[in-house]
């Protein structure tokens, strides 16, 4: 005989019934402020399937989404979810439609809802009586072994299936339905996935277009005749998809399972998406006060490099910090209106206090700056430091696509790969130090230095700004399983947007004679207020000279453009009072009626502003005690060349740029006094030549590396790439404006 038509082969099962009697379970509870949504799934193929990082992806959407209520519908018995169930990638079900439609549970308890399953079951003539009516069909293999309740399921071949056999079926008064070309289940006459689905509907109060219904196989037919939205799994039997009209299930992604389910989530806009490229850094490029949200007074130099990465790349987030009071909505962190994919990690002021101020500034970074004297530990405040760390982790997990690049920047998420790693093996993950790295013995002073090694052996790569402070990394990790790749990446700026700049403030005004001492001379310091730049050591150099140099009395200036940091870090605000009261003493007993030997000026400027100052400039003046670059001294080696200037650079040994400039600029020693006083003098004191010459050299010691390109090549070298793989746009940078640079 031959067999039935498609249509009927298909499915034998009838549309879902009327509402009945209230099952009486109340529906899962929405997030406030987010609309309930339910996606229905069938597990072997679909929510089981694909690869286990896709699974995991699925499942950690679906747990920050929790207005997503999961309901399975599965051709699977109760025992059998059980098992599935204690796999931890399963999400957890609220209610479960199993047995091919035949049993209705409650997924809280695993218990039968009563009034409903009966009502599916109406009907059913047993299972004895099913396999006895049966039994002349010797085609037809018994399942023993699967769990079945309300049904019975068969083997069969697709060319035994018969008129025959479905009238015998249809004798019964029960339907049937065949799938993926080997399974015969017999249901009772009102059974169906979908009936399920449209009865506990009707129940909850489900409006179909808050449903998501996600299958691979033909015994998931009946769910896309409801008006629900629907998704056909990329591995989908292709007789469901032929089956399906377009708009019964309008999402059909490629990929397969889980991934398919996830596609659709993002389609609808019901979840968030991942992002092959996750970039973790503490700071974000605004801040929220209680005014809104507004640009950081003094944004440093990794800032813009980071808006030229997320303007090229929309692939990409940006997981940062948000320090909000703990009654403040989530929905307050969504109105910064900077076009930038920020995601943050919402910090209460206790735990930002915790974490940044005391961990962060106390701890971590004397021993970065290699003053490990001023390093002071508490056990408290490190932990409050591992749960951010924590939390970060937890955060980059949730939104990193299977196999992303997770791009970590500085000191502050030093425990992130350890704590990533494990929950997240399909990463690459690398970390960018724009600090130094100090020396093994310093490092080593640290409490909680193995701690840290061991988590920054889980990185794939660690990139810093110079190949001595690369060094010392590999010293310190010296000993430690699955040591890094390491690589140097000096970090630039963005030239172009300098000379710009540079030439226009020029265009403006009319600038006094600069150079030598014969018109007077004017020192520039600009730097955010921190010990580690040593503004006191300077303002003490300054009262050293005009104490041996009479003759700069009355004529030399020193401009200390100096921010003010961020309240509540103890060690910078009584750096600022020595610094202050130290100025006022020198003042007090150099200057006169019109003239002041250090002018300080405690604000955040803009960058143009900025540009001014640089322009103004004889000698530019930096002394930090330890700097991983210092981008102040870039910008104004630009700035200068780009208007036929000739300032002189006086450069610490110990900041990154003097890897790349120290053989044209003036090279000084901030731990000796005496040298940072000679040094200075020096300075002032050379020819128009050689200050010409010198910044001649300076120029082409810079470089024209902009920071878009330094950054696709730190996310190339992440990856293990040889080269970029992407294209980045170049945009005018911000970066100049002062601050942490």
């Amino acid at each position: 005989m031959a067999a039935p038509e498609t249509n009927q082969r298909t499915t034998g099962q009838r549309p879902g019934q009327a509402p009945g009697q209230r099952i009486g379970q109340p529906a899962a509870r929405p997030q406030a402020g987010r609309p309930a949504r339910v996606l229905v799934t069938d597990l072997d193929g679909t929510l089981l399937g694909g690869d286990r990082a896709e699974r995991r992806r699925l499942h950690d959407t679906l747990a920050r989404h929790p207005e997503v209520t999961v309901v399975f519908a599965t051709g699977r018995g109760l025992s059998s979810i059980r098992e599935a169930l204690r796999e931890p990638l399963v999400p957890r079900p609220r209610w479960i439609i199993a047995d091919v439609g035949a049993s209705v549970i409650d997924g809280t308890d695993q218990t039968p809802l009563a009034a409903l399953q009966r009502r599916m079951r109406r009907g059913w003539p047993g299972a004895d009586r099913v396999r006895a009516a049966l039994r002349r069909f010797p085609a037809l293999i018994y399942q023993h072994g699967v769990a079945q309740d309300g049904r019975c399921s068969f083997h069969l071949r697709p060319d035994q299936l018969t008129h025959e056999l479905t009238d015998a079926v249809l004798a019964l008064g029960c339907n049937w339905l065949y799938s993926a070309d080997r399974y015969f289940d017999v249901l009772p006459p009102a059974a169906s996935k979908g009936g399920a689905l449209a009865a506990l509907a009707a129940e909850q109060n489900w409006p179909m277009d808050a449903v998501l219904v996600a299958g691979d196989s033909l015994n998931d037919l009946s769910l896309y005749g409801l008006g629900a939205h629907g998704v056909i799994v990329g591995n989908a039997e292709p007789a469901l998809r032929a089956a399906v009209p377009a708009d019964r299930a309008a999402h059909r992604p490629d990929r397969p399972g889980a991934a398919g389910i996830l596609a659709a989530l993002h389609d609808l806009g019901w979840v968030e998406r991942d992002y092959p490229l996750v970039v973790g850094y503490h700071r974000p490029p605004v801040h929220l006060t209680s005014g809104g949200w507004r640009p950081p007074a003094s944004p440093n130099g990794i800032l813009p490099t980071l808006r030229s990465l997320f303007t090229a790349n929309p692939q990409a987030i940006w997981a940062t910090a948000a320090v909000v009071e703990p009654h403040a909505r989530p929905a307050h962190l969504d109105g910064h209106d900077t076009g930038l994919p920020l995601s943050f990690v919402p910090l209460s002021p206790a735990e930002w206090a915790a974490y940044f101020h005391r961990a962060c500034k106390e701890t971590l970074w004397p021993v970065l700056m290699s003053q490990p004297q001023r390093l002071r530990f508490d056990p408290e405040t490190w932990t409050g430091y591992r749960e951010v760390n924590a939390r970060f982790a937890d955060h980059i997990a949730e939104r990193a696509a299977p196999g992303a690049t997770v791009w970590l920047h500085d000191y502050n998420l030093w425990l992130v790969p350890g704590l990533l790693r494990p929950v997240r093996p399909d990463l690459r993950i690398g970390l960018f130090h724009h600090t130094p790295f100090p020396a093994p013995e310093i490092f080593a002073a640290l409490p909680t230095a193995a701690e840290i090694r061991t988590s920054l052996s889980r990185l794939d790569w660690a990139g810093f700004q110079t190949e001595a402070f690369a060094e010392q990394f590999r010293q310190a990790l010296a000993g430690v399983p699955g040591v890094p790749r390491i690589g140097v990446h000096p970090l630039g700026i963005d030239r172009e947007a300098i000379t710009s700049a540079a030439r226009a403030s020029a265009a403006a005004r009319t600038r006094r004679p600069g150079g030598g001492l014969a018109g007077g001379s004017l020192v520039l310091s600009v730097e955010r207020l921190d010990y580690a730049k040593a503004p006191v050591e300077k303002v003490q150099a300054i009262a050293a000279l005009l104490a041996r140099r009479p003759e700069l009395r009355g004529r030399l200036r020193f401009r200390l453009v100096c921010p003010p940091p961020e309240p509540g870090i103890t060690s910078y605000d009584v750096t600022r009072q020595v610094l202050e009261r130290r100025i006022a003493e020198v003042n007090e007993t150099w200057g006169n009626g019109s003239w002041q030997p250090v002018e300080y000026l405690p604000k955040s400027l803009s960058f143009t502003e900025v540009i001014d100052h640089y322009l103004d400039a004889d000698v530019f003046w930096v002394t930090s005690l330890q700097d991983g670059m210092n981008l102040t001294a870039k910008e104004f080696i630009a700035a200068q060349r780009a208007v036929g200037l000739s300032g002189v650079l006086v450069l610490s040994r110990n900041a990154g740029a003097a890897a790349q400039l120290g053989t044209a600029a003036l090279l000084t020693d901030p731990h000796s006094p005496e040298d940072l006083a000679d040094t200075l003098h020096r300075a002032l004191t050379l020819g128009p030549g050689e200050r010409h010459q010198r910044l001649e050299r300076l120029a082409d010691l810079l470089g024209d590396h902009h920071p878009a390109d330094w950054a696709a090549e730190i996310t190339a070298a992440i990856r293990g790439d040889d080269s970029p793989a992407a294209s980045w746009v170049k945009e005018d940078s911000q970066a100049m404006a002062v601050g942490e640079r």
